[in-house]
């Protein structure tokens, strides 16, 4: 059974995303999971040093997020509540909030990038083998899922995907809103490709470093990949993430100011539980 991220860390970058970059809030949980090194439980077997190696990183890496960055986290929500609360919601205020979640991510990708370099370091050839294997297995599934479709049926599940994950902060959406969502998703057009497509090259980058673990760049290069991703992807990606944040930004805007009352107080109590959710973890209360 492999390891997980606590669920209080999932929340806070699950509402990032929904208010910053919700057209892939399920990619987020699966980048976010790449930063974390005992996520690799999900792509290979390893032996009881390595489970015990893992398993005490894990204790500290935990501890060390619980208490220094989730205060942090429920500051970020107080200023996210005060946008909602004072009809805020511009696409200013979103890339403010963006940058602040991007580098909170960034402070966790550099905290474990030692202890990535220590467990991917000690992985066998076997294992390495096992990882590329789960890799192509990887992009074969989702290229199945995301792209090997006409595009009008890619848009239309995209379209069905973000009402899914909307509505446990907005509740029912009217109509005007789903229409929004819908133009949204058109406007995104063909981006599953070139997702799909970067993400590969991410895998491959890896690879190829795993390759050379035992070298002295190995660590400079596991850090570029954990820390700098954007640095990686592919120009036909960058191209298409940047069109996604903004038409991320436009629909949350959008959204909110079609919003009734009800659905403003609906979200606003929702953002409220995930704060009480965060004040309640035993590390915040000493």
């Amino acid at each position: 059974m492999p390891l997980r991220l606590p669920k209080a860390l999932l929340i806070a970058i699950a509402l990032t995303l929904a208010l910053a970059a919700c057209s892939r809030i399920d990619l987020a949980y699966r980048n976010l999971d790449r930063l974390v090194p005992w996520s690799l439980g999900d792509y290979l077997d390893m032996n009881s040093e390595q489970k015990a190696l893992l398993d005490d990183r894990l204790r500290e890496h935990l501890a060390w997020h619980c208490k220094t960055q989730l205060p942090g986290y429920i500051d970020w929500l107080d200023r996210v509540r005060g946008m909602v609360a004072d009809g805020q919601v511009t696409d200013q205020a979103l890339q403010q909030r963006t940058r602040e979640a991007r580098e909170a991510i960034g402070r966790v990708a550099e905290e474990i990038t030692p202890s990535a370099t220590e467990l991917l370091r000690g992985m066998s050839d076997s294992q390495v083998a096992e990882m590329r294997e789960a890799f192509r297995e990887d992009i074969n599934e989702r290229q199945k899922k995301y792209v090997d479709t006409p595009l009008p049926k890619q848009i239309a599940r995209r379209s069905e995907r973000m009402e899914k994950r909307l509505t446990p902060w907005f509740g029912e959406l009217t109509a005007a809103q789903k229409q929004r969502v819908q133009a949204w998703s058109a406007a995104l057009g063909d981006q599953n490709r070139e997702w799909i497509a970067n993400r590969a090259h991410w895998q491959q980058q890896l690879l190829l470093a795993m390759n050379q673990r035992n070298d002295a760049s190995f660590e400079p290069r596991l850090a570029t990949l954990l820390q700098r991703k954007e640095s990686l992807w592919t120009p036909e990606y960058r191209s298409a993430f940047q069109n996604t944040e903004q038409q991320a930004r436009s629909l949350l805007v959008d959204l909110v100011q079609q919003s009734t009352p009800q659905q403003r107080r609906f979200l606003q109590e929702k953002l409220g539980k995930v704060r009480t959710d965060f004040s309640e973890l035993k590390c915040l209360k000493g």
